[in-house]
C-alpha cells in the first residue's frame, strides 16, 4: 500500500526548528502582518492558529475560511491549506509534533472528523484572554533552557480543553457528531480504509451493524447515505493529490484504487463538475 506522504510537499516540524533537534515536540511563531501561502501543502504536525487581530483568508482542504479577530484555526496533519493574511493581522501559532498530537487528540473532547468540518472557531473575549495566556507561557517556557517539556505539554491541554469548551454547541451538527458514536467511528474507519474499501458493507461488518442499519443512522443524522460519505472521502484525496502532489493522473487513479482513467473521470467530473486535468490546473 502507498502512503499520502510519498507525493506531497509534506513539510515536518524539524523543517521549522531552528536547532533541527529531534526532541522537538512543539513550536510557537508570531504571526504580524501580511503572509501568503500560495501553494496548498501539508504538514505531518498539527497547527493551532490563534488570532488577536485577523485580516485575510484561509483555505483549509479547499474551504475558504475568513481570517478574523478572536478565533482559533485548526489544521490536521495530513490536511492542505494555504492562506493570505494581510498586513494588520497579529496572530500566534503553536506546531505541534505528530507524537504529541496523538496524545492531544483526548483533550479535544470531540471526534476529530467534527473538527474538520469546523477547524474556524469563534472564541469568546473570556476564553480568548486565557488562551493568550497559554499561548505566551508555552512561548517563554520554550525560551527557557533546559526546556521543561512536561509543562509546557500540560499548558498544551489547557489549551486544548478551551478550544473544545469553545465548540461545544457552538454548531449546529454538534449533536449529530459527537452523540452518536456510531458516525465517528464510521467516518475514522473510512479514513483508515477508503483507498480499498469502498462498499458500505465492509464499514457495516467492522461497525458489527448490517449495512441498511448504517444508511439509515448516516440519514437520518446526516442526511447523507453511507456510501456518499466514503465518495467525499475519495474526492478529498483526489483533489490532495491533484493540487498538492507531484502525481500523474495515471498514478492517482491507481493509488485510489479506480479500475481505469475513464472511471476516475468520470466520478471527479460528477462530483466537481470539472476533469481532473482541469481541477489540477
Amino acid at each position: 500500500m502507498s502512503h499520502q506522504s510519498d507525493y506531497f510537499p509534506v513539510l515536518g516540524i524539524h523543517e521549522f526548528s531552528e536547532d533541527q533537534s529531534k526532541g522537538c515536540h512543539l513550536l510557537f511563531n508570531e504571526l504580524h502582518g501580511e503572509r501568503s501561502i500560495d501553494e496548498p501543502h501539508k504538514h505531518d504536525f498539527f497547527i493551532i492558529n490563534l488570532f488577536e487581530i485577523g485580516k485575510g483568508f484561509h483555505t483549509i482542504d479547499f474551504v475558504e475560511y475568513k481570517v478574523e479577530n478572536s478565533q482559533i484555526h485548526l489544521v490536521f496533519p495530513g490536511q492542505v491549506h494555504q492562506w493570505v493574511i494581510e498586513k494588520e493581522t497579529i496572530g500566534y501559532q503553536l506546531m505541534i509534533s505528530r507524537e504529541w498530537f496523538e496524545n492531544f487528540l483526548p483533550v479535544l473532547r470531540f471526534s476529530a472528523s467534527y473538527y474538520q468540518n469546523h477547524p474556524v472557531i469563534d472564541v469568546s473575549e473570556e476564553i480568548f484572554q486565557q488562551l493568550l495566556y497559554e499561548f505566551k507561557a508555552i512561548k517563554d517556557s520554550l525560551n527557557n533552557k533546559p526546556v521543561f517539556w512536561e509543562l509546557i505539554q500540560k499548558r498544551g491541554e489547557v489549551i486544548g480543553l478551551l478550544i473544545s469548551k469553545s465548540v461545544e454547541g457552538a454548531f449546529n451538527d454538534f449533536e449529530i457528531f459527537n452523540s452518536n458514536p456510531v458516525i465517528s467511528k464510521f467516518l475514522s474507519f473510512i479514513d483508515q480504509y477508503f483507498k480499498e474499501e469502498r462498499s458500505v458493507s465492509f464499514y457495516a461488518e467492522k461497525l458489527n451493524i448490517s449495512a441498511n442499519y448504517l444508511n439509515i443512522i448516516c440519514r437520518k443524522n446526516l442526511n447523507r447515505s453511507a456510501s456518499s460519505l466514503i465518495q467525499d472521502r475519495i474526492l478529498l484525496e483526489a483533489k490532495r493529490l491533484l493540487k498538492v502532489s507531484a502525481m500523474s493522473v495515471k498514478d492517482i487513479v491507481y493509488d485510489l484504487g479506480f479500475y481505469d482513467h475513464a472511471s476516475f473521470s468520470k466520478f471527479f467530473k460528477a462530483q466537481t463538475g470539472m476533469t481532473p486535468s482541469q481541477f489540477k490546473e
